[in-house]
This record gives C-alpha cells, structure tokens and sequence, in this order.
C-alpha cells in the first residue's frame, strides 16, 4: 500500500544486526523479548511496552537484549509519511511509550495480512502518522467543523461502488485530512467508513447471489478480493457461508 515500502514479521535468537542504514523509517514493535540496539553512537533497548522507531540513513544495529531472542513486527515507512526533516527527533527519542499508539500498529499489521482491506489499511497508517507527528513534532491536526462531510463521504463510498475509493483520493476531493474525514464519519454513523464500505460490498454480494450469479464471479463484481475474501466477510456479516446462503433461499423458494 501506498507509504509503507515493506513489511516484516520476524523472530530471531542469535542473529545480530551489524551497523546499517535504511531509506525509509524503521517502525517497529516487540511481541516476545527485547532488542538492544545503537543509534547514533546511543545505546538504547526495544521492549515490548514501547514503539520503536528508526529514522532513514542513521546507522543503527540491533541484537537479542537476553539469551531467549525477540519476535518483532516492523513497517518500513516511505518518507513520504515522515519527513526526513524529523529524523533529528527520532535519533534524539527513539522509543516510545505509547499504548494507543502500539495498539494502533498492532491493529495495522493484522489488517495488513489480510488481503482487500486497503481501505481500512490506509486508515489505520493515517492515525498512525497522526501519532508520530504528534511525538517528533508536537504537531497535531486542526479539525474545524465542516458540516456534511460525513454525507458527502457516504455518498463519495457509494458511488465508487463496488471498486472503492482511497482514503487519500477523497480526502483530496472533500479537502479534509484523512483522520478528520474518518472520525467525522464514525461519530456521524456509528461506524468507521471501511467498515460501511464492506457492508454495502456484502449486501451487493447478497443481491447478485440471489440473483443466480455464481461465489467465484459475484467476489469480482461485489470488490472483494477473491471468493475467500468474500466468503470472510459474509460470513461474519450474515452468519453463513455464500453457498449455503444461497441454498437456504432456494430451499425456501421449493416449499
């Protein structure tokens, strides 16, 4: 997806970094144990508490802090979403503690292993980015009322229907931030705008069940993924499987 150059989920117990840079920025979260690293000639350590974070082009290096390893989940972040003008504050505060923000990560890298949900991924990095800004520059995001923004995002979802739309192509058609564009949306709805956009793609998936449409035709034309993505959600949001949804109705239709 677009600012996040790579992902890497990883457990190691003997290997050791040696000094080495990066061109994006390094973001990283400990699951199991704790890392120790240098960077800029500092000694620091990676704990499962805190976020980590890198910045481009500093040499860092990184090795188990005991004998039982570390498990570790990193984003390498394009400069594009952190401006190489705040590495100083990163080489300066590295570690960060930061509950809501390592929730936020968590949440991002599950999302991330789930293929289809691009809408939700580029939300989850937004607030994300809002939290870094928030530690390197102690910029935070002005949110002057703009009444109607939830509706023109709704109608913007639905008439992207089924392909979508990115979260940063409509916040640059309604001109708002992308973290103002979705909390508005939520506290207007009930429900984060990813979350509405599956919806509307299950009950068009629905519809052209019904319709006769075969599983493996109606993921495509709904803008699911592939049939497993589909299955996935329609499932969680009816309680049954596309096949078995489809044989409940004619069965139905037969008495």
């Amino acid at each position: 997806m677009a600012g996040v150059a790579e992902v890497l989920h990883a457990r190691f117990i003997e290997h050791a970094y040696p000094l080495h840079t990066h061109d994006a920025w390094t973001l990283l979260i400990v699951d199991d144990g704790a890392i120790r690293f240098h960077l800029d000639r500092a000694t620091h350590g990676a704990l499962t508490s805190k976020v980590t974070l890198l910045p481009p082009h500093v040499p860092h290096d990184g090795s188990a802090a005991t004998g039982h390893g570390f498990r570790k989940r990193v984003l390498y972040l394009d400069t594009s979403v952190l401006d190489e003008q705040l590495i100083g504050g990163a080489v300066d505060r590295p570690s960060l503690a930061d509950p809501p923000l390592r929730d936020r990560l968590d949440r991002l890298h599950r999302v991330l292993s789930q293929p289809g949900e691009a809408f939700e991924a580029e939300s989850r990095l937004a607030f994300v980015r809002e939290r870094l800004l928030v530690h390197l520059a102690g910029a935070s995001i002005a949110r002057r009322p703009q009444p109607g923004l939830a509706d023109r995002l709704r109608d913007l979802l639905d008439a992207h229907l089924p392909a979508g739309i990115t979260l940063a192509s409509a916040a640059a058609v309604l001109h708002a931030h992308p973290t103002h564009l979705v909390r508005s949306f939520t506290r207007r709805y009930g429900l984060p705008p990813h979350a509405y956009l599956t919806g509307r793609r299950v009950d068009l998936a629905r519809r052209l069940l019904l319709a006769g449409q075969p599983a493996a035709e109606v993921a495509s034309a709904a803008g699911f993924y592939d049939q497993s993505h589909l299955a996935r959600h329609f499932k969680r949001y009816l309680a049954v499987s596309p096949v078995r949804y489809v044989d409940s109705h004619v069965r139905s239709k037969d008495v």
